[in-house]
């Protein structure tokens, strides 16, 4: 046998058929050097038990060294994925627009409720569902809290829930407590869904734990340019409405897990803009729906899920066709394309760390009876019934709260990256300044996480004042005004905090 059959051997045998040509001739060549010359079948059968251990070891670490080197990174993680409809099955009353009148008439496209799960080297688990809905009720994180812990074994820190704040999907409430915390419809079926949602979104949560597979990560980030600052400043304040001049987070994050087959398996991606291009009748997931379908479309066998970021005063624009939506999604979809197109991604390495606390939001101070009764006869309908549904708590001897119990959830990717997963509707400014204030690593920021109670802004917009500083309150059941102007500091203290404990510092 001759020196090139016997590289062919060496191929075959060492699994190196998929390794660049130039690259096998050099490892070849090394072997071929262990041996002062070609190998050839007389001496290989004259090589000692030692000598051939040694070859053998020799030739693994140089074939897992080109390896890497020609992208065949080891499979360092576990990732498991599933996903659910979770469309209603019956018309119901539509989340988002208080102006609506009539429930929903029909379905535009599919919701859906998706679970991504990850697991480390060190058998570390995360696991983020993706929901096409409004929010998240308190009542529901709560309980999927410890439902996992007592039937996956999953610490509370290492589970984020994100909803896509689509305003085409329905009203519903788990126990008291409502998706988005507005003037909830006294419907019977937004109560029987809600306790449907949790039954699926357990069931998801193990579907995806147990179909962990050998992957690895990659990270990139992109830009989309669909999102507009929609606080305009105005002679009567700030209105909503297109501001091309106010702050926007375009940045669009892409975590993809790579099968062994070097195909996706998920494409977890986001951006930061509210999920409005709709206010019509039909179940829809809006932009980032069509965004998700497009991926899965263009991915085979991918699962695309979306976090949405720091939307509470972004809006998509133009608006109001599902045409529109479908373009926004399209966009969006390129945006992440483009991402996973780049020639060079971050490899994502663990250890997995997480870390979830709760602090305290106070309110401004509340108005005394004297004042609510005063707005019951406003001229603004929602100021009017706001008072109307606080006095009526204070006339059946409940005490109106005086603070809010916040969730903010941080998350260590190894050194790679930092995800924030925020609580409420949160405005921009607080993604623009944490990755400043965290830079160093990818700094990923998510709101709509865990409980979607409110809008949460800023210290500038709530001063500035506006519908994201104190005008959505009027339409809660549960706030009985706005925020005090201390908010800003608690939560990014918190956050800093939280990364501190998990750096070790």
């Amino acid at each position: 046998m001759g020196e090139a059959a016997d590289h062919t051997t060496l191929v075959r045998v060492m699994g190196w058929g998929r390794i660049p040509q130039r690259s096998r001739i050099q490892l070849c060549s090394c072997v071929a050097l262990l041996f002062n010359g070609p190998i050839q079948v007389k001496q290989r059968t004259q090589m000692n038990t030692t000598l051939k251990i040694t070859t053998l070891a020799a030739c693994f670490i140089l074939s897992a060294s080109v390896t890497a080197v020609a992208g065949q990174a080891p499979l360092t993680w576990k990732t498991g994925v599933a996903s659910t409809v979770i469309t209603p099955e019956t018309s119901m009353w539509m989340a988002g627009y208080a102006s609506r009148t009539n429930a929903s008439n029909g379905v535009k496209q599919e919701l859906f409720a998706k679970a991504l799960a990850l697991e480390d080297e060190q058998t570390n688990r995360l696991v983020i569902v993706t929901l096409d809905l409004i929010g998240i009720p308190r009542t529901m994180r709560k309980n999927l809290e410890k439902r996992v812990q007592e039937g996956f074994k999953l610490p509370p820190e290492f589970l984020l829930l994100n909803a896509s704040h689509t305003h085409s999907g329905p009203e519903f409430r788990v126990g008291r407590t409502p998706a988005d915390d507005g003037e909830f419809k006294p419907a019977k079926a937004g109560e029987l869904y809600g306790a449907k949602l949790e039954e699926k979104v357990f069931a998801l949560i193990g579907e995806a734990l147990n179909s962990r597979a050998p992957a690895r990560l990659l990270y990139s980030h992109a830009r989309c340019g669909i999102a507009m600052n929609r606080r305009l400043p105005t002679e009567r304040g700030y209105q909503n409405s297109p501001n091309p001049e106010g702050p926007v987070d375009h940045d669009v994050p892409v975590l993809v897990a790579l099968s062994e087959n070097r195909k996706p398996r998920a494409i977890l991606f986001g951006y930061s803009c509210h999920n409005t291009t709709l206010a019509l009748y039909q179940f829809c997931g809006d932009y980032a729906g069509y965004a998700q379908e497009y991926l899965q479309a263009d991915n085979p066998g991918a699962t695309a899920l979306f976090i949405n970021g720091c939307s509470g005063d972004q809006n998509p624009y133009p608006r109001g066709t599902f045409e529109l939506a479908q373009r926004h999604g399209r966009a969006l979809a390129t945006a992440v394309e483009a991402a996973i197109g780049v020639q060079r991604p971050r490899e994502i390495k663990g250890p997995l760390r997480a870390a979830l606390a709760e602090i305290v939001l106070d309110y401004a101070p509340i108005p005394s009876r004297e004042e609510f009764g005063k707005r019951l006869s406003s001229t603004d309908r929602y100021e009017k019934r706001h008072a109307e549904r606080m006095l009526a708590k204070l006339e059946a001897g409940e005490k109106l709260p005086v603070n809010y119990p916040y969730p903010v959830q941080v998350v260590h990717f190894g050194q790679d990256i930092v995800l924030v997963a925020l609580g409420g509707e949160v405005v921009v400014d607080y993604s623009l300044r944490l990755k400043k204030e965290l830079a160093g690593p990818v700094v990923w920021i998510a709101g709509y996480s865990n409980d979607v109670m409110a809008y949460i802004p800023s210290r500038r917009v709530r001063e500035e004042g506006g519908y994201e500083a104190e005008g959505a309150m009027r339409f809660s059941v549960t706030h009985p005004g706005p925020w005090a102007p201390t908010l800003e500091e608690k939560i990014v203290s918190q956050v800093h905090e939280l990364n501190r404990r998990l750096k070790g510092d």
